[in-house]
């Protein structure tokens, strides 16, 4: 008989991997996580610094921060965070409104929103069907032959895309009966 310790060795530890993992997700909210003490960064050379009556050299265009400075908000307002972009406001289409491309118009597709930059519409759906025409005449797609092979179906596309179903006798080739029959209940 063979040991089972080792077996129940590891599904001891794989228990305590999950139970530590859900201890992990179930702690409160007004609790700090534990914080790793950062790691200094590696001692890097730097410049010497300019001597002190050296003006500045200006920034290269590409090195300029993306966001202008923020003048500072009075003691009295609370801080709001200037990075974050407000969210959009979708606009609320009531029954009653007959504007087609409101949000909430799902007859067509379209959808607008209002933006910080303007308003946004967006216009979903399918594109509509390709037509082909007519089926061509059986002789023009064999070239003259007997039947139909699915090289030569690729002429008209809607034939190639049935041609399983258009061989019924399942050999590979489409016969002159089998293409009239396709015709018919296409």
């Amino acid at each position: 008989m063979k040991s089972r310790k080792p077996l129940l060795s590891a599904i001891a530890a794989g228990c305590l991997l999950c139970t530590g993992a859900l201890m992990a997700q179930n702690q409160p909210q007004n609790q700090p996580m534990p914080q790793e003490q950062p790691v200094p960064p590696p001692p890097t050379t730097q410049p010497p610094p300019p001597p002190p009556d050296a003006q500045p050299a200006p920034m290269p265009p590409s090195s300029m921060p993306a966001t202008p400075p923020q003048p500072a908000a009075p003691a009295d307002t609370p801080p709001t965070p200037s990075s974050a972009p407000p969210a959009p406001a979708m606009q609320s289409s009531s029954p009653d409104q007959t504007n087609p491309g409101q949000a909430g118009d799902t007859t067509n597709g379209t959808a607008s929103m209002n933006t910080p930059q303007g308003e946004v519409t967006v216009h979903s759906g399918m594109p509509p069907a390709p037509s082909f025409g007519p089926p061509p005449d059986f002789s023009q797609l064999a070239n003259g032959g007997k039947s139909i092979s699915s090289d030569q179906a690729v002429a008209y596309p809607p034939l190639a895309n049935d041609f399983i179903h258009a061989d019924h006798n399942r050999d590979g080739r489409i016969s002159k009966s089998e293409y009239q029959r396709w015709i018919d209940n296409k």
